[in-house]
């Protein structure tokens, strides 16, 4: 039986002033993004957090699908109103991905990495997904919607998710409580956006992070495939990838897969 959540709890455990208030918690719903989204756009108040117990109609990106069984996850939804240009967009899902690894870690113990562009892997395989849906004024951010779908008591025993997906609770060998790792990615999450809002980019941080980085990795883009090293990230988010050619080439968007292990000298 799973630890039951409630508006109360969630707000007793949170440390943060701006992020988590209000807070809307439901038992079971098709995606909490799609709840920010609607209440974003009826006005709602920037700090908004949406938590749910089960999604039926999670998204990932390109419109995959997100399953967790009901109370085995953080399943949660934040409303940000940030006065930044859309260029600097990325830097939101960075500040996310940032909180939800260092929450992992001052929760758990455990040290996740980050896999671009919004994956927490630990062991190779996925911990967690993000994505960030934007509306835009013109050139710059009307708000955002930040979604993270964390794997915390839950095993993974089917032929097709074992292999590639793994819970803090296959991890580290024990449940861990959900209250306080929500409360530290809050914390952290406000921490680097405060940062964001006062100018400093997290992208020096997020690129630290990166497992991606120092590896071959294939991408798959609507064009066809590119295959080589990824050697760095820019400041806009975008992944820079060096064919055998020794032409590098600038990845907004795509799907990853590693090659092989990093190369000798890979951070």
């Amino acid at each position: 039986m799973y630890q039951s959540l409630s508006v109360l709890l969630i707000e007793q455990a949170l440390t943060t002033r701006r992020l988590g208030h209000p807070v809307v918690y439901l038992e079971r719903i098709g995606s909490t993004n799609d709840v920010v989204l609607q209440r974003a756009a009826a006005g709602a108040p920037e700090g908004l957090l949406v938590l749910a117990e089960e999604q039926t109609a999670g998204r990932g990106r390109q419109d995959r699908t997100w399953w967790a069984p009901p109370g085995s996850s953080l399943l949660m939804s934040l409303l940000l109103r940030p006065p930044i240009p859309a260029a600097r967009a990325a830097q939101l899902t960075m500040c996310l991905g940032l909180a939800a690894a260092e929450g992992v870690e001052q929760i758990s113990g455990l040290r996740p990495g980050l896999k671009w562009p919004n994956d927490l892997l630990l062991d190779g395989r996925k911990l967690a997904g993000m994505l960030t849906e934007l509306r835009l004024s013109g050139d710059q951010v009307a708000y955002a919607v930040l979604g993270l779908g964390l794997n915390v008591n839950l095993e993974f025993t089917s032929p097709d998710l074992a292999p590639i997906a793994i819970s803090l609770q296959m991890a580290g060998g024990h449940p861990v409580e959900r209250l306080p790792l929500l409360a530290a990615i809050l914390e952290r999450c406000e921490a680097w956006y405060e940062r964001l809002l006062a100018g400093e980019s997290p992208h020096v941080a997020w690129s630290a992070r990166l497992d991606t980085l120092g590896r071959r990795v294939v991408v798959s883009l609507p064009a066809g495939t590119l295959e080589g090293l990824a050697v760095g990230v820019n400041a806009q988010g975008a992944l820079l990838v060096q064919a055998d050619d020794g032409q590098v080439s600038t990845v907004w968007a795509g799907d990853v897969s590693s090659l092989r292990n990093r190369t000798p000298g890979g951070p």
